[in-house]
């Protein structure tokens, strides 16, 4: 939850590189980031594998306009209209990217290779048709703002409850790493996004933070089976929630242009 999912930088700076506002070597070297290339496999018209920036522009010869984001999950076809090819794919990846304007969708499958420290990551950006449709679950900017500060404060007394909440050394190294990320990485979004969506994608990873944390910390003080079950079921709608936000903030490009 914490690191910015493959779909959501591909669907922000491919983005940007529609509208203008940066060109297509940056849009590129922003979505592969870490990672040692990216391919897009299935484009219709090419027989194999082609590069990120032939791929965008013959999506957008296709007809995108736009890309979106779905972060499904087991009982969450967040984001996701179909068809059921389409939805498995990215269940199974746990996310995707769908081209809004084209029928079509990329479903990442991530591969890695080398020693700890040293690894190789090579993503295929398997390309396959979507249906039309409005996506399922995503909620408007307002909405997933609102929604992750009640989320956010009613898991906070939880957690508190049960002496799991952000203590100890832990969740100080968590926080410290995550303070350190954020000023390195400088832009949550790539440019063109309206500022509500950075607000909003800022405070989505910072519930991931609480749940990372939460997780990552083992039990705490919830020793009993029903005060882990209690935890579990308070950061079940949290994680629910803070995925719901990202998808909105990732997405909001394409519904402003839209509007």
């Amino acid at each position: 939850m914490l690191s910015e999912p493959r779909s959501g930088r591909l669907a922000a700076w491919g983005n940007a590189l529609l509208a203008g506002f940066v060109s297509p070597d940056d849009a590129v070297l922003a979505v592969v980031g870490e990672d040692a290339v990216h391919r897009v496999e299935g484009l219709p018209g090419e027989t194999g594998p082609v590069g990120l920036t032939l791929a965008l522009g013959r999506l957008r010869g296709l007809g995108m306009t736009g890309l979106r984001v779905a972060l499904p999950a087991p009982g969450h076809p967040l984001g996701l209209s179909g068809p059921p090819e389409f939805n498995a794919r990215a269940l199974e990846a746990e996310e995707a990217v769908v081209c809004h304007g084209a029928a079509l969708g990329l479903v990442p499958e991530v591969s890695e290779a080398g020693p700890e420290g040293d690894v190789h990551v090579e993503v295929v950006w398997h390309c396959l048709a979507v249906r039309e449709a409005p996506p399922a679950d995503v909620p408007s900017l307002g909405e997933a703002e609102r929604e992750l500060a009640e989320a956010l404060r009613d898991a906070t007394d939880m957690l508190s409850r049960l002496d799991v909440a952000g203590s100890g050394p832990v969740a100080e190294a968590a926080i410290d790493a995550y303070r350190a990320r954020a000023e390195r990485g400088g832009e949550v979004l790539a440019p063109g996004y309206p500022p509500r969506a950075v607000r909003v994608l800022e405070l989505a990873q910072r519930v991931g933070l609480l749940i990372s944390v939460a997780y990552e910390n083992g039990h705490g003080g919830a020793v009993s089976a029903s005060e882990m079950t209690a935890r579990s079921e308070a950061l079940r709608p949290v994680e629910r929630t803070a995925r719901r936000a990202q998808v909105a903030a990732y997405n909001a490009f394409v519904e402003e242009r839209e509007r």
